[in-house]
């Protein structure tokens, strides 16, 4: 059976996981009266409820006599690690773009790595039936992004298709009748090319990603790039960086299990031949970018190159007063443990232990990678505590220090945009672009230290009373840009162990904002709001109402609590300071100062 083989590239939002779905209802994969749950690639509880795709999943469907394998992509730059391994897999990619928004910054970044592996593009502009919808401007924008990432001229020759993928439909021309999406599969089975693969030679895999099965251990899965794969057969296993001297030794195994992929399903097989993607059982300790390959021709395939983190945090045990209470797993073994186990699927992750045994650093891709990790864990039952996140600084040829920048793309209202320059001017941001698409929307495009984002978010929020749009990606190494102030307020700390009082908060409230409202359990040194102004004060939310036996002393009015501001874990590692940690529970998140004593905190401060 002939076979396509294709990954799904699209910004976050822009309707990559609705179409996916309308691919799957019109190939035929569910029954008629099957009931099938929206957005059904979004498996992962976390993409659900976010409503962006976090983790790379693969699936197939049939089309005619073609066997189209799929793979659905992250669209956020975070997590890139995914994206690249799973375009080794593929042979083409659907370039999805917002019929208004054109290509954003993390559809660049994503396609600049499927151009540079010479994959064939299909472009498909989604969401045509928009209000403010542009399929013209959007056209000329996505060729222009191909010059510009200077696509090869078979590339820059792709079909270009219009869609609505909600309503599962695509057409070649803005005239056609709007019917089904039979012009996408068409033009994927006659524009993207067959693998390529001698079927007749012996075999050869890259492993691509690694799922695990409770019955069957680890799953290699990857696409054969030579021969055919049995079970039963013998293999060896080559590790990534094979004949280096530190590599690890050849293993040899024997594949017990081998699975092609049928709609959303594993179907078991006896054999598959070059060009199919398979998920095989039986190899133990196989890790991403290994190469499985015939004992007889050990030949490795060139490893899975991912960029280097930028930002990391302290992840360590946590050793506040409320340590044990609500997590499963709290000892340092166990957080190492899982920390490393991470690192066999999250290839863009990196760990190290530190001097202190109870301390590990984890560096990932951006805030929104070590945060979904952070939250993922949380809900696994994990326990521990977080630093506030830092950039990894590099040293240039002359000595100099550099620190990661990012590329950051504003959508704001024209008459919103002056707080968000002002913001951006004081945290070392430079502008290099500002042009006015329509629709009383200005777009902002900046250079800007990754520092400088930190804690940005909610203030930008703020600042453009929720209408704002704001995404960034790595762009390079720069010279360091100095100190810069990112957060301007203290922050309340509570001065005694207790639980909050609704009596103490309203008296103070006029001049904070309260993180936690009334009946909530806190120590000497948690932060339970934000100051006013700049500086931390000191705060007793435990204070009652003094009463006599006759009645209440002061008046009886009702005491009236602005709404306390929850914040997620994202947010939380934003906006703590350098001297503070985030305590992460499967039940809370409390922020807490790093020395909980308040003459410790005055000590140290005089200290330097």
């Amino acid at each position: 059976m002939p076979i396509r083989n294709i990954a799904i590239i699209a910004h976050v939002d822009h309707g990559k996981t609705t179409l996916v779905d309308h691919m799957l209802r019109q190939a035929g994969t569910f029954r008629e009266n099957q009931h099938v749950a929206e957005r059904v690639m979004d498996s992962n509880p976390l993409e659900r409820e976010r409503g962006i795709t976090i983790l790379a999943k693969n699936l197939s469907v049939r089309w005619a006599d073609t066997k189209i394998n799929i793979v659905d992509t992250p669209g956020h730059s975070d997590f890139g690690g995914e994206v690249e391994r799973i375009l080794r897999m593929v042979d083409g990619v659907i370039l999805l773009v917002d019929a208004a928004e054109g290509p954003m910054p993390q559809t660049r970044f994503v396609t600049r790595k499927a151009l540079e592996l010479g994959l064939q593009p299909v472009v498909v502009i989604n969401k045509i039936d928009r209000g403010d919808a542009d399929a013209h401007r959007v056209h000329d924008e996505v060729l222009e992004l191909f010059m510009e990432l200077e696509a090869e001229p078979h590339q820059l020759d792709c079909p270009f298709l219009y869609a609505v993928g909600r309503e599962g439909v695509a057409i070649r021309d803005m005239e056609d009748e709007r019917k089904d999406l039979k012009p996408l599969f068409d033009t994927i089975v006659s524009t993207i090319p067959a693998p390529g693969g001698d079927a007749a030679g012996p075999f050869q895999m890259l492993v691509s990603t690694i799922d695990y099965s409770p019955y069957l251990g680890r799953l290699a899965i990857g696409r054969i790039e030579r021969g055919v794969a049995r079970v039963g057969d013998g293999v060896v296993l080559l590790a990534h960086g094979h004949g280096d001297e530190e590599a690890p030794a050849p293993v040899r195994s024997r594949i017990s299990k081998l699975y092609v992929f049928s709609g959303l399903e594993r179907t078991e097989v006896e054999e598959a031949a070059a060009g199919d993607v398979v998920a095989v059982a039986g190899l133990p300790n196989v890790e991403i970018g290994s190469t499985i390959c015939d004992p007889e021709t050990p030949d490795p395939l060139a490893g899975i190159a991912v960029e280097e983190p930028t930002v990391s945090v302290d992840v360590m045990v946590n050793m506040s007063p409320f340590a044990g209470r609500d997590g499963k797993y709290v000892t340092s073994r166990q957080l190492r443990d899982r920390l490393f186990k991470e690192l066999e699927s999250n290839v863009a992750l990196r760990v190290e232990e530190t001097d202190s045994a109870d301390t590990f650093m984890v560096a990932g891709r951006g805030e929104l990678h070590l945060g979904i990790l952070m939250e993922t864990m949380r809900r696994e039952g994990y326990e521990f505590a977080i630093s506030r996140p830092r950039v990894i600084v590099k040293k240039g040829p002359g000595g100099e220090t550099l620190e990661p920048y990012e590329e950051v793309t504003i959508d704001v209202p024209d008459n919103l945009m002056g707080p968000v320059i002002e913001k951006l001017g004081q945290r070392r941001g430079e502008m290099l672009e500002m042009k006015n698409p329509g629709g009383g929307l200005v777009r902002l495009v900046y250079r800007m230290p990754a520092r400088g984002l930190f804690g940005y978010r909610s203030e930008f929020l703020t600042d453009t009373r929720g209408e704002g749009l704001l995404h960034h990606r790595f762009l390079d190494y720069g010279p360091y840009a100095g100190t810069m102030s990112t957060r301007n307020r203290g922050v309340l700390v509570s001065m005694m162990d207790g639980e909050s009082i609704a009596f103490s908060l309203g008296n103070l409230q006029e001049r904070s904002t309260f993180f936690i409202a009334p009946g909530v359990a806190v120590y000497e040194g948690m932060i339970v709001g934000e100051n006013s102004r700049p500086g931390d004060m000191e705060v007793n939310v435990t204070k009652g109402k003094k009463l006599t036996n006759m009645r209440a002393s002061g008046s009886d009015d009702n005491i009236l609590l602005e709404p306390p501001r929850l914040m997620t874990l994202e947010d939380a590692m934003g906006y703590i300071a350098d001297d503070e940690l985030i305590e992460v529970t499967p039940k809370s998140l409390r922020l807490r100062k790093r020395l909980l004593n308040a003459s410790d905190r005055k000590k140290a401060s005089r200290n330097g």
